[in-house]
């Protein structure tokens, strides 16, 4: 097995640059993705390296990006595109959910449009406005779209190959709070399957579970956890849309108790969701109802109070608390 320590940025400029040499209709799109190697150098030296012809510097128009995408993607090619940060894709989102999500449904099948949409979404960066959402939940309510977010490098350099070889258009979150610190990649073993949640730590007494950056926080509070004699399983549903449920069902009815964690906004999310459905699809395990923490249902806050928004471990312990009190 070869093992390569990197960040998560770098692990997706990897996993680009495979599937890029393993296709030749792979091509990136997206504002200062060429020269500049994009805001977070996730695309630093593609250019460089495959030519302008298949790493575009495009204006700054993002429904323009993914029209044009859409029209490559029906002659055949694989466009990648990224949107610089998460508040800037919703120029975009009627190109997203009018016509991406609907045009192969709307063909009967006959077209199949492989579109990548790399998003970096969530906060931690200390970001002005536009720069630190979390709009998951429009995608996920869209049918016709597949969503995922990676939580380590690892996942980062497979999911995102796994992704660009999906024949549907697919939202690839990028947490930008994980883009620097180093994991190990597997550069010659795959990952989970795309739109598989995967088991993390495994434990006794409660399910923690989330996505994105928020898995490193939940295991963060586990370590805590156990600390005072509480064992935590931790679950990262990995594919927001759709969800691999087994994993989480199959914890919680081990446990009995379940925490959902996420940086987005509490009300109609993707938490809200994964908690009704374990609430139908394990009851009677249940000892306590599924409880959430979240941000809050406000707009996120300027950079100061940011961490007052965003859960962290101790909010995710509090939970922990509340549920085993019930």
């Amino acid at each position: 097995m070869t093992l390569e320590t990197m960040p998560l940025s770098k692990a997706m400029n990897a996993g680009l640059r495979k599937a890029m040499e393993n296709d030749p209709k792979v091509i990136l799109m997206g504002e200062d993705i060429g020269k500049l190697g994009g805001v977070f150098r996730v695309t630093e030296h593609l250019q460089r390296d495959f030519g302008d012809k298949r790493v575009l510097d495009t204006p700054l128009a993002e429904s323009g990006i993914v029209g044009t995408a859409i029209g490559l993607a029906m002659t055949g090619f694989r466009p990648v595109i990224e949107i610089q940060f998460d508040g800037f894709v919703f120029p975009a989102f009627d190109q997203i959910t009018t016509q991406l999500a609907k045009l192969t449904n709307r063909h009967e099948g006959r077209i199949s449009l492989p579109i990548v949409i790399r998003i970096p979404y969530g906060g931690h960066i200390g970001a002005v406005e536009h720069h630190q959402e979390s709009p998951e939940a429009y995608f996920t309510h869209t049918p016709g779209l597949r969503v995922v977010s990676p939580s380590t490098p690892n996942d980062a350099y497979w999911m995102i190959q796994e992704a660009i070889a999906s024949n549907d258009p697919v939202i690839f979150m990028e947490p930008k709070s994980r883009y620097w610190p180093k994991g190990e990649v597997e550069l010659d073993a795959s990952a989970a399957p795309l739109h598989a949640s995967r088991v993390v730590r495994t434990g006794t007494d409660v399910t923690l579970v989330g996505h994105g950056a928020m898995v490193t926080t939940l295991l963060q509070a586990a370590a805590l956890a156990e600390a005072e004699g509480t064992s935590c399983e931790v679950v990262d549903v990995r594919s927001l849309s759709p969800v691999d449920y087994a994993p989480i069902l199959d914890s919680v009815r081990k446990t009995g108790h379940m925490v959902y964690a996420q940086e987005a906004q509490g009300f109609t999310s993707l938490g809200s969701e994964i908690a009704a459905t374990v609430m139908e699809r394990a009851f009677y395990a249940l000892e306590a109802p599924v409880l959430r923490v979240s941000g809050y249902d406000t707009p996120f806050p300027p950079a100061k109070l940011e961490g007052v928004y965003l859960p962290d471990a101790d909010r995710i312990l509090e939970a922990v608390d509340r549920s085993l009190s019930y």
